[in-house]
């Protein structure tokens, strides 16, 4: 039912899973105390784009949940008891990742969802694992902000960590003052032209213009045009894979970066400028938690531990959903340490204050009642095919809205 692209990896040491039909059967149902006497494994659901345009990220996504897991489950695991991973390909599909939540959920019977890159693909997510399935759901990937569920966690930036001390920072180091905002048509880069818009006016500068794009478009002749005719200093690019590369080829071909133009992805890391020419992005600037080379010991250990274990194209990177992963998993499982069980009430109680010493790009906490994460940023420039932080910014908050928290008595 759920196609060949379909994924259980099990990654355990303890009794393995639970697929015998006495599991549905009411009267040999286990309930959650004697399940959790028994040592049985702790499941943990995540959803990677490994087919699809987003594949090169989803496979790094996989990787990563494959490495955390497995570090976690050789130290012990979690009270007591090993950790399986019930990995899925969400096929860079919403309807897709919809699916093969809901399997997570209804079927497998998951004890917290991680996965999601597009914030569309987050929506569908949301339908079957939060609103229906009542599970808890932790989202990984940089996105729009806004998001406020009791039982959502959002562990990678937002535009408080990326537009707003980026933009000031672009504009007083380059003398930038007019900005042009190609977009792909869906809710992250409407939401995050609109922080775009208030930040570049309130420091002065002006939106010279602002377009929106289906995904995957590939014809970007008459944008550039405009770009060009209006002389615009920065480009702030939202169009995503696979619509990006071709945007990213046509611009360069009209001369943009040669006449000195700024070219803005806040998204664009290592995984992405090795699918793109390196021409095509040299000079580019992005805003993210993670760069490879950042440089305080824990980070460049744990590269050197995914770069043994995973060799290959598919690299740890910040922005689309690795360090995000990385980061959401360590919470989590903090927090189910600090809780002392599985009860998802306590769970969450836990997670809201939950913070980790090491992780990619520095240390992380949730902001309480924010469910978000205030964590270390960076600005880095694409040069020579690699991102070289040109400025560390610090640690951040997230600056997002407090979550309603009654309905966890729900």
């Amino acid at each position: 039912m759920y196609g060949a692209r379909c994924e259980t990896t099990i990654v355990s040491q303890g009794r393995g899973s639970h697929t015998d039909d006495a599991r549905y059967g009411s009267e040999e149902q286990m309930t959650e105390t004697a399940a959790e006497s028994a040592g049985d494994p702790i499941k943990v659901g995540v959803l990677a784009d490994q087919t699809g345009p987003l594949s090169i990220i989803g496979l790094a996504n996989a990787n990563v949940a494959r490495m955390v897991i497995g570090d976690i489950n050789a130290k012990g695991g979690l009270l007591g008891r090993q950790l399986e991973l019930h990995l899925e390909d969400s096929a860079t599909d919403d309807g897709v990742a919809a699916a093969r939540a809901t399997k997570l959920v209804q079927v497998e019977e998951v004890d917290v969802v991680f996965g999601g890159i597009y914030s569309s693909t987050r929506q569908a997510i949301k339908g079957p694992v939060v609103i229906e399935g009542k599970t808890l759901y932790i989202y990984p990937e940089q996105y729009e902000g806004q998001e406020s569920d009791p039982l959502i966690f959002c562990t990678g930036p937002v535009p408080a960590q990326q537009v707003d001390p980026f933009i000031p920072w672009l504009m007083r180091e380059t003398g930038a003052k007019s900005f042009y905002l190609p977009s792909a048509d869906y809710i992250w880069p409407h939401v995050m032209n609109a922080r775009v818009r208030e930040v570049v006016t309130a420091n002065g500068g002006t939106i010279v213009g602002e377009e929106y794009f289906p995904l995957d478009h590939s014809d970007y002749r008459a944008t550039v045009e405009r770009i060009e005719a209006t002389g615009t200093d920065v480009v702030f690019n939202t169009t995503v894979p696979p619509g990006v590369g071709p945007f990213l080829e046509q611009l360069h071909d009209s001369g943009f970066s040669r006449r000195g133009g700024r070219l803005v992805c806040t998204y664009f890391e290592e995984n992405l400028l090795g699918v793109v020419p390196a021409a095509h992005v040299d000079g580019l600037y992005s805003c993210l938690d993670y760069y490879q080379t950042v440089a305080d010991p824990f980070s460049q250990r744990l590269l050197a531990q995914y770069d043994a274990l995973y060799p290959g194209s598919a690299k740890f990177t910040g922005g689309s959903g690795c360090s995000g992963l990385y980061r959401g998993l360590r919470l989590w499982a903090a927090a189910v340490e600090e809780a002392g069980s599985l009860s998802q009430d306590d769970v969450i109680a836990a997670l809201d204050s939950a913070q980790i010493a090491d992780g990619p790009g520095g240390p992380a906490a949730m902001a309480p009642g924010q469910h978000h994460v205030r964590m270390n940023m960076y600005i880095g420039q694409a040069r020579g095919g690699r991102f070289e932080v040109v400025q560390s910014l610090g640690a951040i908050d997230p600056q997002e809205q407090l979550v309603e928290t009654p309905a966890l008595a729900g």
